[in-house]
C-alpha cells in the first residue's frame, strides 16, 4: 500500500473505543484525569487540524491533572450489585 493510499477498514468504533479505554485507564493510573466528549458533528475538527475530508474524527479527549481539592461527585460513588447488573445461565 502506498503513502496517502485510501482502504476500507472494519471496527472503527469498536477499536478506538477499546483504546481510548485503555488510553484513559493508563493516565488515571498516572494521576491525570480526563473528560471525554463527541460532539456531533465532529468534522469541525477537520477544518481545525487541516485534515482531509475522509479522515473521520471520533471522540475529544481532554486530559489534565486534578485540582487539590477535586472530589467526585456522590452519585458516582454509588454502584450497583453484580446481581442488578448481570445475569447467569
Amino acid at each position: 500500500m502506498e503513502a496517502g493510499e485510501e482502504r476500507k477498514n472494519y471496527y472503527i468504533a469498536e477499536s478506538v473505543g477499546i483504546a481510548t479505554g485503555f488510553l484513559i485507564n493508563a493516565l488515571h493510573s498516572c494521576g491525570l484525569v480526563t473528560l471525554t466528549h463527541t460532539p456531533k458533528p465532529m468534522d469541525f475538527l477537520n477544518k481545525i487540524c487541516s485534515r482531509p475530508d475522509h479522515e473521520k474524527p471520533f471522540m475529544l479527549l481532554v486530559v489534565g491533572y486534578p485540582a487539590e481539592d477535586a472530589t467526585v461527585p456522590m452519585h458516582a460513588l454509588k454502584k450497583k450489585t453484580l446481581e442488578q447488573i448481570a445475569s447467569f445461565i
